[in-house]
């Protein structure tokens, strides 16, 4: 008996091999095959709606079709099938061989659900301003390991409104490591491809106001339904609500609707929905029914880019050693180091000073509290591998190149005075004996004692370390 559910998971595994796996996951594993008329060739499949049938032909077409070619033969034909509303005959699309009329191109249209409710104002919506700034926009938001699952997932819900895989998106994370600017991000990039779209950005401390005054004011009712008409929430630091229970039991009921009803919801708060204090629990359900990630402190590689990327924004020429050294000693949030940029924008401005190291020191110490860093092992991997121009996966790997080999030794010896790590411990980070270990402190110690220009290397890399 023919198995058109195991056919399509095989059409599935061709295109997952084609595809990465965000984008497999976002417009493909929704889809189920619900029906194969044999004597048609004709393969039915189920989408969550028409507009996302349109946009999967749009950007996937080719590769669904040589899928299906490859597992139903030449002369397949596809029809979808989603849920549509009561009445609405446009519920069925073929796909055929010239592809002509299987593509619908209307532009996405913000309509109220056809199915009445009483959250639901019957009257044309008017224009709302969504409170975006446009200086936070994906294009100013650096990215690194430290960051790359959240803007991984806000861009996926800001380029593809339609899918609500990550609904609600609850991003979590200390100040000043970017939960605004991200936030922001998805609302102005939504606006920008969808003008009509309701897309609001609010803090939890401005929603609360607006609440208190719609009570004192006898409009609680309109306070709801305006809320319940947005098509995207980018509701920010929602641990304000904390304490505050009649703010969340409406807010409560602003969530179901608008979750209920497809809307997107974006929230920020300063730690993990868990973790959240003075909170009714059903509240915090609703916040672990989506996606959860943690935006963490910013790493060295997204703190070098941020200061790189104000430079020029800036106008500012600044060394790589001095953007560095700012880098390494800068190291709690982003917010700490433009407060230091614009210290050092002020200084070569207005008291035209060179940017050096030295006006850096003093800049940082004026602004912040200079990180003292523990060393640790990776650190001064890092930092050797950087200075030798080789990747860091050598100084871990087996290669026995004299460059390689070097450089090794180099961080055992490093490890073992800069950072006091046993030789125990740095053994087992590089998978060597103890023996070995000591063999390479004795090599360096004997190298700089008759190699200068190598002592000399060894006391620059050891300033980087110590900076």
């Amino acid at each position: 008996m023919f198995n058109v559910a195991q056919q399509w998971n095989r059409c599935l595994d061709v295109i997952k091999a084609n595809l990465p796996a965000e984008q497999f996951n976002a417009w493909f594993a929704p889809i189920v095959a619900v029906d194969y008329d044999q004597e048609n060739n004709r393969v039915t499949l189920k989408a969550p709606s028409q507009f996302y049938v349109e946009k999967l032909e749009d950007r996937y077409f080719n590769i669904l079709k040589l899928a299906l070619k490859k597992e139903f033969g030449e002369n397949v034909k596809l029809t979808y099938n989603y849920n549509v509303v009561r009445g609405d005959n446009a519920s069925l699309v073929e796909q055929n061989e010239d592809n002509s009329s299987a593509r619908l191109k209307q532009e996405l249209k913000i309509r109220k659900p056809n199915v009445g409710n009483p959250f639901e104002r019957q009257d044309m919506l008017d224009e709302i301003d969504p409170q975006l700034n446009p200086r936070y926009t994906f294009e100013n938001y650096c990215a690194s390991m430290s960051n790359k699952l959240a803007v991984s997932v806000a861009d996926a819900i800001a380029s593809h409104p339609e899918v609500k895989t990550y609904n609600p998106f609850f991003v979590f994370g200390t100040t000043g490591v970017g939960k605004t600017h991200l936030l922001q991000a998805i609302g102005i990039k939504l606006k920008e491809d969808n003008p009509r779209m309701r897309v609001l950005y609010v803090t939890a401390r401005v929603f609360e106001n607006q609440y208190t005054t719609a009570v004192l004011q006898k409009k609680v009712n309109d306070f709801i339904n305006f809320y319940q008409s947005i098509d995207v929430l980018l509701l920010d630091d929602i641990q304000e609500f904390a304490g505050k229970e009649k703010t969340q039991n409406t807010f409560f009921h602003i969530f179901n609707h608008l979750h209920q009803h497809q809307r997107q919801l974006v929230l920020s708060s300063d730690c993990r929905p868990s973790d959240l204090d003075g909170m009714v629990p059903r509240l915090i359900s609703r916040f672990k029914w989506g996606m959860t990630v943690e935006l963490e402190k910013p790493d060295y590689d997204l703190r070098r880019k941020f200061l790189a990327m104000k430079a020029a924004q800036d106008g500012l020429t600044i060394s790589d050693d001095v953007l560095d050294f700012i880098a390494t000693n800068v190291t709690e949030n982003v917010r700490e180091l433009e407060g230091v940029m614009v210290a050092l924008l002020a200084h070569a401005t207005m008291l035209e000073q060179d940017i050096t190291i030295d006006l850096a020191r003093s800049v940082i110490g004026n602004t912040v509290k200079v990180s003292q860093r523990q060393l640790t092992f990776e650190m001064i991997a890092e930092t050797v591998a950087k200075y030798y121009n080789l990747s860091t996966d050598l100084i871990y790997g087996k290669s026995r190149k004299r460059e390689i080999s070097d450089a090794r030794q180099l961080v055992m010896y490093l490890a073992k005075n800069e950072a006091q790590m046993s030789s125990p411990s740095i053994g087992a980070k590089l998978d060597r004996t103890h023996a070995t270990v000591l063999h390479a402190c004795i090599q360096i110690k004997q190298r700089m004692d008759i190699e200068k220009e190598f002592s000399r290397e060894v006391q620059d890399i050891t300033a980087r370390l110590t900076q």
